[in-house]
């Protein structure tokens, strides 16, 4: 798989289900927002966040090239599965074209590293 990184770091942010979400969740040219049950969930700039929010801030984001196909099998296991050989969590988003993996920023260099030696291409 080819991969490209994000530019800045993003924050994956949690509200009520019902609770409106503000304005700043859909700045930047990245942002995410899963609805359940039990939350809502926004993954976004980590620069827009006030503070006071409940979210996990710090991540990277680096996006698989696609478009890929709905037939594909294992995408995410491909790229899953190295990172967790190197003892990096994941935070994982997709979208109808393709997938975004979100690791801690800190961990970003040792995620290319790991994706590198399986076989991915990772361009900065």
């Amino acid at each position: 798989m080819n991969l490209t990184i994000i530019p800045g770091r993003f924050a994956v942010c949690r509200f009520d289900p019902q609770e409106a979400l503000p304005e700043w969740a859909f700045e930047g040219d990245f942002f995410s927002v899963t609805r359940t049950a039990e939350e809502r969930s926004v993954v976004c700039r980590e620069d827009f966040v006030p503070q006071g929010v409940t979210c996990e801030a710090g991540w990277a984001c680096l996006k698989v090239e696609g478009p890929l196909d709905f037939s594909l099998t294992g995408v995410l296991a491909s790229l899953a599965a190295p990172l967790a050989e190197a003892g990096i969590s994941i935070f994982a988003v997709s979208t109808f074209d393709t997938d975004y993996l979100m690791v801690k920023a800190h961990d970003v260099d040792a995620a290319v590293g790991a994706l590198t030696q399986a076989g991915h291409t990772v361009r900065v």
